[in-house]
């Protein structure tokens, strides 16, 4: 059925064959554990500051006189006298910003995670590099010396060893900490990934530091593009090589028909066992990757892998960052479990922030979307709605009517000021949806805890915690009015995330049921669909994004429902009763409901 040419009337708006997501079919493709799973994504330098003996140290990044590790609780955009001499702009300065955020301040908060509901964890790269986010490798075997407990033993290990054997490769401090890391993590029944950053390095990655030391005379002179070397005899000629986006500090590796070089490529594959298998031992490992940029090296490379992993560890789970229409194309056939779903979030704030397309606009494209994926991909998505590539969700809703992730900066006329009570209502009416749909919901950290911010480098915030005493936040990067609004952590907003994985968790329908759109009506702006699984309690989820209260009928013929019954709404308690074939309730504004059976089960305030 076109979903696009549908009227809106009522008595058009309640076909039970709208969409229809199955249940994981045969394919194995996604590892049971990662079925549904909830995810939660940490950018390690900004969550958790749990050893300040370890604070990173200015020397590394040619910091400025007077530079010192930023206060954690401070305002923002407030900025200190050393950022001050780097230039008038705000930006100036903030990216040498450093915070102190490490491994064990991660372990610290794994309780945290876990009673929030957490099943797994992301972590932006963890590997050595000169940069706050990290995606500037200086060396893939080893964990960032400023994320373990000893910096400078650390580093007498790194420049001890032969890089390009690893034979030789040691633990170092904060190598074993993540190990320690992993296994608490595993303790926990939660899985870990890690980010590969294998399209490119830093500038003081090894190979490279050796190659623009000796030019042509490197024996690393084939790991990258190279477009001319500096001439002895010439002063005035240039060291160029191809770089990620023309970013000169991430210099790319060498690519030969959708492959990485030989060298590179065994180089990759030698950091992909240790990190899944330290010490030969896959129970010790990560249990996958999340791959950067994977369409900028070539799907050769990948299924080659791919093929490694699933060989060390075959329940891993990989997922890559792919923006593009063809995401679908990277999910399977030898390549990866799933990608992260923009596309997911970019329909979601097209439908429920922009309004810019009807109810049966937006669930036609996710069927779309969901229909080019190979069989029993859909559960296994990363569906999330913000990251450190994004704006953060709560500010996407204080700023509607951008494309996704586009011009999400102040220069752009981004409002940075905190969502209202308003707002904060949206975004629990998009959590709502994104924890019934089919797929794996994601958290970027502090999103649950009411964290708000403009694209990067305002999605990087230290993470709000509830012990802590934050500033409020009243300056702006512009100079432009604003209000003053407090920013600490939101315990309400984290309860209804905790509730939402609760109820995930509860229910199997949720986690790995069918998706059955049931009715929508364009005119009133609500829809409904259910999901259900062969012998759990089937699900009702019911949608009104309208400014008003609106009735909705739901039509019952079709569903394997038991007969004779009421249904109850999970979320709030309130009864819905059944007749003439129609379930009949009333939403206000901008909310929603799940409803069960009323068979006694639980209800959580």
């Amino acid at each position: 059925m076109d979903l696009v040419n549908k009227t809106t009337s009522i008595e058009d708006n309640n076909n039970p064959q709208v969409l229809t997501i199955p249940a994981q079919g045969e394919q194995q493709l996604v590892p049971g554990w990662a079925k549904g799973v909830v995810w939660y994504q940490i950018f390690p330098e900004r969550f958790r500051n749990g050893d300040p003996s370890n604070d990173p140290t200015g020397d590394r990044i040619d910091a400025p006189e007077g530079w010192q590790c930023s206060s954690w609780t401070a305002d923002w955009y407030e900025r200190t006298d050393w950022e001050r001499t780097m230039g008038n702009d705000f930006n100036d300065g903030v990216y040498l910003r450093r915070y102190g955020g490490d491994l064990q301040g991660i372990i610290d908060k794994l309780d945290y995670l876990q009673e929030l509901g957490v099943e797994a964890l992301y972590l932006n790269p963890v590997f050595d590099a000169v940069s706050l986010h990290k995606y500037d490798t200086s060396y893939y075997h080893h964990i960032d010396r400023f994320f373990g407990p000893d910096p400078k033993g650390d580093q007498a290990i790194m420049e001890a060893e032969n890089p390009e054997d690893p034979d030789s490769w040691q633990w170092t401090a904060a190598d074993r900490l993540f190990l320690k890391l992993v296994e608490e993590v595993h303790n926990r029944e939660m899985r870990i990934i890690i980010d590969g950053v294998f399209n490119h390095s830093g500038t003081d990655f090894w190979a490279f530091r050796d190659l623009k030391e000796k030019q042509e005379q490197s024996a690393y002179r084939n790991w990258y593009e190279v477009n001319s070397f500096r001439k002895a005899d010439d002063p005035n000629s240039a060291f160029e090589y191809d770089s990620w986006w023309d970013f000169k500090t991430l210099p790319e590796f060498k690519h030969i028909n959708n492959n990485l070089v030989e060298p590179v490529k065994e180089h990759i594959f030698a950091i992909t066992r240790r990190w899944l298998a330290p010490d030969g031992n896959p129970d010790r490992g990560v249990d996958g990757w999340r791959l950067d940029v994977p369409e900028e090296i070539g799907q050769s490379f990948w299924r080659e892998w791919n093929s490694l992993v699933k060989s060390i560890k075959p329940e891993a789970y990989t997922t890559g960052e792919v923006w593009s229409d063809n995401f679908s194309d990277w999910v399977g056939k030898g390549l990866f479990t799933a990608t992260m779903n923009y596309q997911f979030a970019e329909t979601v704030q097209n439908y429920m922030i922009d309004q810019s397309i009807s109810a049966s606009n937006f669930l036609e494209t996710l069927k779309q979307q969901a229909a080019s994926l190979p069989e029993g991909a859909p559960i296994g998505m990363q569906n999330l709605m913000d990251s450190h590539d994004t704006p953060r969700l709560a500010s996407m809703v204080v700023n509607p009517g951008r494309p996704y992730n586009k011009d999400g900066k102040p220069k752009y006329g981004f409002n940075v000021r905190k969502p209202d009570s308003s707002e904060r209502r949206l975004q629990k009416f998009i959590a709502l949806f994104q924890f019934s749909y089919p797929g794996a919901p994601m958290i970027y950290y502090g999103t649950e805890a009411g964290m708000w911010g403009a694209g990067d480098p305002d999605d990087r915030k230290p993470m709000v915690w509830p012990d802590f005493d934050y500033e409020p936040e009243k300056y702006d990067p512009l100079g432009r009015e604003r209000p003053t609004d407090d920013n600490n952590f939101d315990t309400a907003l984290f309860n209804w995330y905790k509730k939402l994985i609760w109820m995930r968790q509860k229910h199997p329908s949720l986690r790995k049921g069918k998706f059955k759109a049931v009715q929508y009506d364009n005119h009133k702006n609500t829809f409904t669909f259910a999901r259900t699984l062969d012998n759990a309690q089937p699900i009702l989820a019911v949608f009104n994004r309208s400014e008003l209260t609106q009735q909705i009928l739901i039509p019952m013929e079709g569903l394997d429902w038991p007969p004779n019954t009421e249904l109850i709404n999970t979320l709030t308690g309130a009864e819905v009763s059944i007749s003439a074939g129609f379930a009949k309730l009333y939403l206000p504004p901008v909310t929603g409901a799940i409803l069960i059976s009323d068979d006694g089960d639980e209800v959580r305030s």
